[in-house]
């Protein structure tokens, strides 16, 4: 089964970039109400996303297991939903799908990250294990 170790430390990056992105529009606009979603977009997209994809790359076989390929999906399905659902506590065109992202996305991505838990529960072993 494929490593998407490398993938998640990738998109990270793009959650970097996005970020700090967002971050330069806030101070060039003095438009600071997105703060807390700016905070999400660089703690939860870029370090906690890169921080997986360097643990799976450490934990081989826990990288491969189904449940690596599951926790990927559902986080990153989950994330952009939720962040947008943040997002749009502040942007009148959006709020009324607001729930929707933050309850939805929010949910998909908590199993994401139960997903990931569970897998390193099981498949993380140390080298020197047998």
């Amino acid at each position: 089964m494929k490593n998407f170790s490398a993938l998640w430390v990738k998109i990270s990056m793009i959650y970097f970039l996005v970020g700090l992105t967002f971050g330069v529009y806030m101070h060039l606009t003095i438009q600071l109400q997105w703060k807390a979603t700016h905070a999400h977009i660089l703690v939860v997209g870029w370090l906690t996303t890169v921080v997986i994809g360097l643990i799976y790359a450490r934990y081989e076989e826990a990288a491969t297991h189904l449940l690596a390929r599951l926790s990927f999906w559902f986080y990153h399905i989950g994330l952009p939903f939720l962040l947008l659902g943040m997002y749009s506590i502040y942007s009148k065109p959006l709020r009324p799908y607001m729930r929707i992202f933050v309850d939805g996305g929010g949910t998909v991505f908590i199993i994401g990250i139960l997903l990931v838990t569970v897998n390193l529960f099981m498949h993380a072993k140390d080298h020197q294990e047998t």
